[in-house]
């Protein structure tokens, strides 16, 4: 009796913590669309310049800080990409439209995904191509190299004190570098990370909060160690 007392109240509480993580994910997302909105990056001629710098490879003329945050932004996508597709099988929301809405405007398109899903721990049925390369260990340590080569080149190349000052006076800057640090805030209040590893056998609260507390490079590290997923074959009943 005792035991399914405890076992109740430990539902509840992950229920309720659950709950509280969500709400937290709708301030966030609610707060940064009212903010964008705001200042309206699309509306501001520095927006367009870095935009026609970026396509005819003036690369040169964009500070080296700029420029690694942006491509960074495609590399957030593909980290949670590689948790979301072998969830978004058994989810009512389709994981595709929010990749790749992701790429384009970050969290704004992501969390939608991780606002609509449920909770769940568990990988039925077989891993198509797409799904194979998500959950390879080499991808991880892909992505994990190109953000390092990202960052020495913002680091060695890159004018901090104009990045700065671009921050606080151009809105694209301004938003891209937030967008940027909302995606490593919010990788371990959503219930995406957890589930991914009960779905992998992964039960360690150390690993949780050794990737939860390194922004970035945590879950880039997850992804180069964590065991691949289990197939299941789902056969279809005969009519």
């Amino acid at each position: 009796m005792s035991n399914m007392i405890a076992q109740q109240t430990r539902d509840a509480s992950q229920e309720t913590w659950s709950w509280l993580r969500r709400l937290v994910l709708w301030v966030i997302w609610i707060g940064f669309v009212a903010y964008t909105l705001y200042l309206a990056p699309l509306d501001r001629p520095s927006t367009w310049e870095f935009g026609r710098q970026l396509l005819s490879l003036q690369w040169q003329a964009i500070n080296a800080y700029l420029l690694a945050i942006f491509c960074l932004m495609g590399v957030w996508p593909l980290i949670y990409a590689c948790l979301m597709f072998a969830d978004g099988r058994m989810q009512p929301v389709r994981a595709w439209p929010c990749f790749v809405g992701a790429n384009f405007a970050g969290i704004i398109c992501l969390l939608p995904y991780l606002l609509f899903r449920r909770r769940n721990g568990l990988f039925q049925g077989e891993k198509d191509w797409w799904l194979e390369i998500l959950d390879q260990r080499i991808t991880g340590i892909l992505l994990l190299l190109a953000t390092i080569g990202l960052m020495a080149y913002a680091l060695a190349v890159g004018d901090w004190p104009s990045f700065v000052q671009q921050f606080h006076t151009k809105a694209f800057t301004h938003l891209i570098t937030l967008d940027f640090c909302l995606m490593g805030l919010i990788f371990p209040i959503t219930t995406l990370f957890d589930d991914d590893m009960a779905r992998r056998g992964i039960h360690n609260s150390k690993v949780f909060w050794s990737v939860a507390l390194v922004p970035l490079f945590g879950p880039l590290l997850y992804l180069c160690f964590r065991p691949s997923l289990k197939q299941s074959r789902v056969e279809n009943p005969s009519l």
